[in-house]
């Protein structure tokens, strides 16, 4: 057969869809074309581009007879799935009732539709529709989404940006209970691992206030539970490490937090009380190292006795800032999230299905508290 004489706009073209178009059986057609044009031999061609006869020569006719627009003009679309007609239909009900298990996925599938599929077409078919597993959380039904929102914006942001500045010290305080008991975790191995469960519900309790500037702890442990004179103890000693200062204290809504006993000895110390709402876990930064001591100590981890785990996590806490600088500098930074809109299960809600952040506005430095 000739060799195929192309234009320079055609060399062109054919040259840039060898490598650039979008579906893959024109770019091995521009190959043959190319090399077809070069005088290189059929069965050379046809070995190099791996064509059978009937398919180089059905191309080249066609070449001839529309040039290379003819042979990207055929149907390249993928064959139409059978569910394309219930696509908005599974959409709606996957949204509404969201499956646990792909096995219950295809039996939704074969009510709404009619149709039987397995497992390995099914997940694809979820994929397609935006749907992945995703790890269900947990709201607080007499939670106010925005309470956490107002006090971010209005009294945490000033203080934290006021810290930043140097302007102020602010402090998250918190108590962290740690049962002395398995908590089981993912760890690499060749086959399953089990780690012994002690007897009883042996407990440490530690009160901590964590700097939210230098990324610093100062602890307070106990083995019973945490009474006022301990946080009072704490109080004092925040007072007498940041001398003349301007002090926040962040806090919840915890019993040996908020007596009468405290809240007096903070206004004598000169101590700004700032009481976070109800069910924001999210606004106090104390929660993130926890977060961190409970994966270093905790996750997957046996001890022999209470006293080694007690001494465990003590050692992490003291420990943290000097050998888990990277993590706790990602961990705790000053941003907060919010839930501004959440879609909670089983309800019909056009809001997002996951919490959204609102970027936090900037804010000058505060006034006292």
């Amino acid at each position: 057969m000739d060799k195929i004489a192309l234009t320079t706009a055609a060399r062109a073209t054919v040259h840039s869809w060898r490598f650039h178009h979008p579906h893959l059986r024109v770019q091995r057609t521009m190959e043959a074309l190319s090399l077809q044009s070069q005088g290189l031999a059929p069965e050379d061609i046809r070995r190099l581009c791996a064509m059978a006869p009937t398919t180089f020569y059905r191309y080249l006719h066609e070449d001839r007879e529309g040039g290379s627009a003819k042979l990207t003009a055929g149907p390249l679309q993928r064959r139409r799935s059978q569910w394309a007609d219930y696509r908005a239909s599974l959409a709606a009900d996957v949204r509404q009732r969201p499956p646990a298990r792909v096995a219950e996925a295809a039996a939704r599938i074969a009510e709404l539709t009619g149709l039987q599929r397995g497992p390995p077409p099914v997940r694809p078919c979820f994929k397609s529709l935006g749907m992945k597993p995703r790890q269900v959380g947990q709201m607080p039904a007499q939670a106010d989404v925005t309470a956490p929102e107002a006090c971010k914006t209005e009294r945490l942001d000033p203080r934290l940006a006021a810290a930043k500045a140097g302007q102020r010290v602010v402090f998250f305080l918190d108590v962290a209970h740690g049962v002395f008991a398995p908590l089981l975790g993912l760890v690499g191995c060749c086959a399953r691992l089990c780690v012994t469960a002690p007897r009883g519900r042996q407990r440490l309790h530690v009160l901590a206030a964590w700097h939210a500037t230098p990324r610093d702890i100062l602890p307070v442990t106990h083995l019973t539970d945490i009474p006022s004179e301990t946080v009072c103890e704490l109080l004092r000693g925040l007072a007498g490490a940041q001398p003349g200062g301007l002090i926040t204290v962040g806090l919840d809504h915890a019993r040996s937090q908020r007596c009468a006993l405290v809240p007096r000895l903070a206004q004598r110390l000169g101590i700004a009380w700032l009481v976070l709402p109800a069910y924001s876990p999210n606004l106090k930064l104390i929660e993130r190292f926890w977060k961190l001591v409970k994966k270093q100590c905790l996750d997957s981890k046996s001890y022999p006795d209470h006293r080694c785990f007690q001494q465990a996590i003590i050692a992490c806490m003291a420990q943290a800032p000097d050998q888990h600088q990277e993590e706790l500098a990602r961990l705790l930074t000053l941003k907060c999230q919010t839930f501004k809109a959440v879609r909670v299960m089983g309800e019909a809600s056009n809001v997002c299905l996951f919490p959204v952040a609102k970027k936090a506005q900037k804010k000058g430095s505060s006034k006292a508290a």
